[in-house]
């Protein structure tokens, strides 16, 4: 199990985000938590983190934490990084996850070779030339979320950060950007973004090196939440180390009494 200071910043960080005075349990333990306002799911839902090997879940109200202590019991903690393992034992509306929980520290981050891979072969560039910087609310910043979808800009959530944004070109258009939304106890919550035909190249990993390089040297904990493969993969190239996960869920409506407690 990681014992890295990393994981003491994570759990320090979702601790507060849950909305109720109570740390993490020991390594193996989960900890079922009422608190209406946390912030690890929607209103409403259940939050689940698990950091370190061991969980913290949230819920909504007294009812739904008898009926998720009860469903959890027989669950070890690494399950519940399994939306398949918790409908197992819930009768769950909608999910969201499970994602990747990652962070990077100064002494571990890797920076991407300012080179990249492109339709006309191997493109070598400098910090100035490579990369671009633009403020978060840049249009060309829009039109990058048009070309790429709904769910997938939604998922990146580029126009929720706070930080400038790191950008890559090709034939003037943006096809990759990276930046940060600020988050409690000083973190730097990465978002990230390639247009679907320019995904590939290494451009998202050229891009958020960038964003991570700032993020540290203004003294942040930069944290990288991914669903996909190929999103983790980024993290871990960059010297991510991968700690845990986030799932949230709803508990079907009226079904609560069908859960033995």
């Amino acid at each position: 199990m990681t014992t890295h200071p990393l994981l003491r910043e994570a759990q320090r960080l979702w601790e507060e985000l849950a909305r109720a005075p109570r740390p993490f349990p020991p390594a193996g333990d989960v900890d079922v938590i009422v608190s209406p306002r946390s912030e690890l799911c929607p209103a409403g839902w259940v939050g689940v983190v698990a950091l370190g090997g061991s969980a913290l879940v949230t819920v909504p109200d007294g009812s739904a934490a008898t009926t998720v202590r009860a469903a959890l019991a027989g669950l070890p903690v690494e399950a519940l990084r399994d939306a398949a393992a918790v409908r197992g034992v819930l009768p769950v509306a909608g999910v969201l996850g499970p994602a990747a929980l990652s962070y990077a520290s100064p002494e571990g981050f890797r920076p991407a070779a300012l080179s990249y891979a492109s339709p006309e072969g191997f493109r070598p560039a400098t910090a100035s030339s490579r990369v671009e910087r633009l403020p978060g609310d840049h249009p060309a910043l829009r039109a990058l979320e048009a070309a790429s979808g709904q769910d997938d800009s939604a998922e990146a959530s580029l126009d929720a950060i706070t930080s400038p944004a790191f950008v890559a070109r090709e034939d003037g258009r943006v096809v990759a950007a990276a930046g940060y939304r600020a988050w409690p106890r000083r973190t730097a919550h990465l978002c990230v973004l390639t247009a679907p035909e320019a995904r590939g190249r290494g451009l998202a990993r050229t891009t958020a090196s960038e964003a991570v390089a700032h993020a540290l040297a203004a003294g942040l904990l930069p944290q990288w939440r991914a669903r996909s493969p190929a999103s983790r993969r980024v993290a871990a190239a960059l010297g991510f180390e991968e700690l845990g996960a986030q799932l949230s869920f709803e508990i079907a409506q009226g079904c609560r009494a069908a859960v033995p407690v």
